[in-house]
């Protein structure tokens, strides 16, 4: 079983539950994507431990972080990212970001706050706004949170959830799985889970509007070449979009990994790979200007 040990952080009025592993002058932050915790990044870090200090967190609300009452925004999210950063990781520490799915969005927006401290960047599937399946994600994230609704009460039923959840089991070390189960797969997983879905949805319009200023720093982006059964043509619109995104700065890199979206559990040795080399960049760049 898993033997990390974590601490609780302040951030913004809010707790975060954190976990710290790894050992190197660079620091590398991980975010998760929708409905996933610090658990989701079990299978790349091991590869990582003696190349940089390596932060995985609970956003507010999920896993073993504090519960919130209200809705929290994508701006929100990223204010909390970038106040664990101050908390956590030591000033003049080559820093990167890792984002996963919606991860992307929140470590975009954070980059803003982080400015020239942050080093490099690395998207891992991320969410790309501007993708014309997002067209109509209101409708979609509606549809989406009636089934959530259902399979909240559900998951009261340890057994039902274990049979909901098989996807994750699958592609999941099993003692990751085993905390996934646990900790996110409950009833209060699914209502954050639901609240961040509708974050999502009301982030859209607004990143198209007014998308994050790209960072200034090395970026590469991982996009999943695997589409889920009978979704072919959206993930095709996604991963243009991925690439067109990555193409248009001059400081991007894009690679399309043999994956579904889940790249961290399926191909976790590819974004081990990625963050080395976005870490030695980093490092060579030297302290954050000012």
């Amino acid at each position: 079983m898993r033997q990390a040990e974590g601490r609780v952080v302040a951030v913004n009025g809010r707790s975060v539950y954190v976990e710290e592993s790894g050992a190197g002058a660079a620091c590398v932050v991980f975010e998760a994507g929708q409905g996933l915790g610090r658990a989701s990044w079990d299978a790349v870090l091991p590869s990582l431990a003696d190349r940089a200090r390596l932060v995985a967190y609970d956003r507010a609300g999920f896993g073993r972080s504090g519960r919130v009452e209200g809705p929290l925004d994508v701006d929100d999210m990223a204010a909390d990212l970038a106040a664990l950063v101050e908390a956590v990781v030591p000033d003049g520490a080559p820093l990167v970001l890792v984002g996963h799915s919606m991860g992307g969005l929140v470590t975009r927006r954070a980059a803003e706050r982080l400015g020239a401290r942050l080093r490099g960047l690395l998207l891992v599937d991320p969410t790309p706004e501007q993708a014309p399946v997002y067209d109509t994600f209101d409708q979609t994230a509606a549809k989406v949170d009636r089934v959530l609704g259902v399979m909240q009460q559900l998951f009261r039923s340890r057994l039902l959830a274990r049979l909901a959840s098989g996807r994750i089991r699958r592609v999941f070390p099993p003692d990751t799985y085993a905390t996934m189960l646990a900790e996110d797969f409950v009833p209060a997983g699914i209502a954050q889970t639901r609240k961040e879905l509708k974050a999502v949805a009301a982030a859209i319009p607004r990143f198209r509007l007014a998308p994050p200023a790209p960072p200034i720093c090395p970026i590469v982006l991982l996009s999943a070449g695997r589409p889920e059964r009978g979704r072919a043509r959206q993930h095709a619109d996604v991963a243009e979009h991925q690439r067109l995104w990555a193409r248009d700065l001059p400081n991007a890199r894009y690679e399309r990994v043999d994956s579904g979206h889940l790249i961290q559990a399926e191909r976790p040795q590819d974004v081990a790979e990625a963050v080395v080399e976005l870490v030695t960049w980093a490092e060579l760049a030297g302290a954050p200007r000012t």
